[in-house]
């Protein structure tokens, strides 16, 4: 493995300054926050806007902001992102730590439609596939996309749609489901006990894309025979660091 080249190294200290704050910065900042010479922080800050990857705040002489260089490279990269591919890489990785089914899931109306999928290796296990679409109301990651819409949205999805029960324990009464979404926004996970398959018990934690836009959420599905309220704590604390995971690849700077 080759050696880190000091000078390129300090540039992206510089650059990576800038995604705190109003972001925007001026030279003796940056002399500060990293330590550096105050001759080498200007060769460095005139180096990156002379190539376009910092630019002058007109209206705030002596400070730089990101240039347009930098926002070329962030939207060639986000060009080049999957949802379901990098789903898949987070929901092997997650599923290898619990050794649990493991789904991600997009909301598409009322429904969810599963777009990766990784099994369990136990005998037991739940019986699903990628593609598959199921009533939001009736499992976790429906659920968890359901509680991130706005109100006028959710009244838009829900207006006049029959609440069809998948299991006994599915949730048919409109008032009953809307007081569980309110409680799922302020904890942050969901969960299902039995609401889309008899046998079966779920988390799901949000994945949030650049914008902090909850763009699809994370689930671990275990059969009921695993388990338990103290499996359920630490499996939903697994589903939230996986959809963290998940989130910061697809570029949100958020807690994971």
């Amino acid at each position: 493995m080759g050696r880190l080249v000091p000078a390129v190294t300090r540039a992206f200290d510089i650059l990576e300054l800038f995604l705190d704050g109003d972001g925007t910065l001026s030279a003796p900042e940056v002399t500060r926050k990293l330590g550096l010479p105050r001759t080498t922080v200007h060769e460095l800050l005139t180096t990156l806007s002379a190539r376009s990857y910092l630019a002058p705040v007109p209206e705030r002489p002596g400070r730089y902001r990101l240039g347009v260089r930098t926002y070329q490279l962030g939207s060639r990269y986000a060009e080049r992102l999957d949802l379901a591919a990098e789903g898949q890489r987070v929901a092997r990785e997650v599923a290898e730590t619990c050794d649990e089914t493991v789904h991600v899931a997009i909301l598409e109306d009322a429904d969810v439609i599963y777009i990766a999928k990784v099994d369990s290796t136990h005998a037991v296990r739940m019986v699903s596939a990628a593609g598959r679409r199921l009533p939001a109301h009736c499992t976790a990651v429906g659920k968890m996309l359901l509680a991130a819409l706005p109100p006028a949205e959710l009244d838009a999805r829900l207006a006049d749609r029959e609440l069809a029960a998948m299991t006994p324990d599915s949730l048919t009464d409109p008032s009953v489901l809307r007081a569980e979404l309110s409680a799922i926004r302020e904890r942050g996970i969901a969960s299902e006990h039995r609401e889309s398959n008899p046998d079966v018990s779920c988390v799901a934690a949000p994945v949030r894309d650049s914008a902090g836009r909850v763009v699809a959420a994370l689930s671990v599905s275990v059969p009921m025979i695993r388990w338990s309220e103290e499996r359920e704590a630490d499996l939903a604390e697994l589903a939230a660091k996986g959809a963290g995971e998940l989130s910061a690849r697809l570029g949100h700077r958020g807690a994971r």
